[in-house]
């Protein structure tokens, strides 16, 4: 079995930072894509940022230059920091590990954290 747990987020300011984390335990012996995504009430999941296994990246166009996603290769661990908060970027931010190769289980397999809320507010 393997858990992701997201933590980090909260209450921000227009314009304030935030820096969101996503821990993967269990029986891991490789994840593939890590990825953020989030959603608003009302609103479909969107994809917020990727990082490959080989530390390649990719942005939504609403967050490039502002948000950045890295990643610890031997804490199975991802991260986002997120800079120059708008309103707009208040939604539940989601963790997904991708190809995710787990002892015991055939094949590659897909897993969610549960969520992280941020509300950026005044």
């Amino acid at each position: 079995q393997v858990h992701l747990v997201e933590s980090g987020g909260g209450l921000v300011q227009p314009g304030g930072s935030l820096r969101l984390s996503c821990a993967a335990s269990g029986t891991i012996l490789s994840i593939g894509t890590m990825a953020w995504y989030r959603q608003a009430p009302g609103n479909e999941r969107e994809l917020v940022a990727t990082i490959t296994s080989g530390g390649s990246t990719n942005y939504a166009d609403s967050v490039k230059g502002r948000f950045t996603i890295s990643r610890d290769y031997a804490k199975n661990t991802v991260y986002l920091q997120m800079n120059s908060l708008k309103p707009e970027d208040t939604a539940v931010y989601l963790c997904n590990a991708d190809g995710t190769v787990v002892v015991g289980v055939w094949g590659k397999s897909r897993y969610w954290g549960q969520g992280t809320q941020v509300t950026v507010s005044s």
